[in-house]
């Protein structure tokens, strides 16, 4: 029963607005939210990215927490929605990847040694790199447009840039 009082006098000073009670409701639920996310992303990088939205988004509308449950299944709520439009997200950019790949391999009859073996450097990519590269490199977005499209700071896709850049340049060095 203390347990209970606790959680409902973190709950009532996060409301008013006290990080210290929040990050302590962050602490108690942290495991919780982070193993949800894995089960529905397969992967700890997006699980502790999807985690930290679902706290973000939560003391973001902290004012639209109904004491009419409890806490941890207003977060758990807040955390599947967040799961469920990244698997949106991801299954939409999987396939623009594959539709892109379709389209750069029927062009490639026509592509010169080069170009082929930049597109086959750019499908070693990781989905977001490639995704980043495309956007910015191919389709001449910004980064602020790119991570728009993304769905990601603008910060992150430039890091994305970075380690693409980085692949694509050991992978496309010739043998001395």
């Amino acid at each position: 029963m203390v347990a209970m009082d606790d959680d409902s006098a973190r709950e009532t000073q996060s409301l008013d607005g006290a990080p210290d009670a929040f990050e302590a409701l962050i602490r108690e639920h942290q495991r919780m939210i982070y193993a949800l996310c894995y089960r529905m992303s397969g992967s700890a990088a997006d699980a502790e990215d999807l985690a930290q939205e679902t706290f973000i988004h939560a003391y973001q509308h902290l004012a639209d927490f109904r004491a009419e449950s409890k806490l941890s299944s207003w977060l758990y709520r807040i955390a599947v929605n967040h799961c469920l439009n990244w698997q949106k997200r991801s299954h939409r950019r999987e396939r623009l990847h594959r539709e892109w790949s379709e389209h750069e391999a029927a062009q490639g009859q026509a592509a010169t040694a080069d170009d082929r073996r930049v597109g086959d450097a750019l499908l070693k990519l990781k989905p977001k790199q490639r995704a980043a590269i495309v956007l910015t490199v191919y389709d001449g977005l910004t980064h602020a447009e790119a991570a728009r499209a993304l769905g990601c700071s603008e910060n992150t896709v430039s890091w994305r840039l970075f380690a693409a850049r980085r692949h694509l340049k050991k992978l496309l060095q010739y043998p001395r």
